[in-house]
């Protein structure tokens, strides 16, 4: 059993995309996995009950969860599935700072962009906070809605930059996903691309969950 989290101090990089494609193809691999949005705007949430409306198979079971209480929960949750994957939100929020209390990995999606780049420095501040008291915790960033356009170099800028950078507790994953039409028409029928079948979406997504998992 693991908690993997998907979160970060920037809105709108992918996180719940990210969280809830990983969650599905947990659940189509026969885990029993918990979906776990500690995002106000509910958006995972939202994503799990069309699923379920739409009555798609395997079953993603999601929960919300705020405040302080989070950490016992998380742990009580722990024992009842296999995997739990966090939807922490785009925000240095609470709910955040509390699952990297009780999490295994910390996956921050990040755009290329530099606003979204000038924001790393904080996360690796956040993460040797919470390594303080989570010395397991492993954190990674992943780029997310990359370019589709190969003349675009801006992932390889990134990736420089980041790699430059000398963060301390935090490592560059080395699968991204792209800026892809096949995520959000996905995500709008409580799908996962690799139930949607975009070839080039399901490999990357392939590609991230083998380095989380290993399988």
């Amino acid at each position: 059993m693991s908690i993997t989290v998907f979160g970060g101090e920037k809105g709108g990089t992918g996180k719940t995309t990210l969280a809830t494609n990983i969650a599905a193809m947990l659940a189509l691999k026969g885990k029993d996995v918990l979906l776990l949005d500690t995002d106000r705007q509910g958006t995972a949430s939202f994503w799990a009950t069309v699923r379920e409306e739409e009555n798609i198979e395997p079953r993603v079971a999601c929960v919300q969860k705020f405040g302080k209480g989070l950490p016992a929960q998380v742990r009580d949750l722990a024992g009842r599935y296999d995997e739990i994957i966090i939807d922490a939100g785009g925000r240095d929020s609470m709910e955040l700072r509390y699952a990297l209390g009780v999490a295994d990995r910390l996956y921050i999606p990040m755009q290329p962009f530099q606003f979204d780049i000038w924001t790393i420095r904080q996360m690796d501040t956040l993460v040797e906070m919470a390594k303080g008291l989570n010395e397991d915790l492993s954190a990674f960033i992943v780029l997310n809605r990359v370019a589709t356009n190969p003349v675009i170099k801006e992932d390889r800028e990134a990736r420089d930059f980041i790699t430059g950078g000398n963060f301390q507790h935090l490592a560059l994953a080395e699968s991204m996903a792209r800026d892809r039409i096949a995520f959000r028409k996905a995500a709008r029928d409580g799908l996962a691309v690799i139930e949607y079948g975009d070839s080039k979406a399901v490999n990357e997504m392939n590609q991230l969950y083998e380095e989380i998992y290993g399988d």
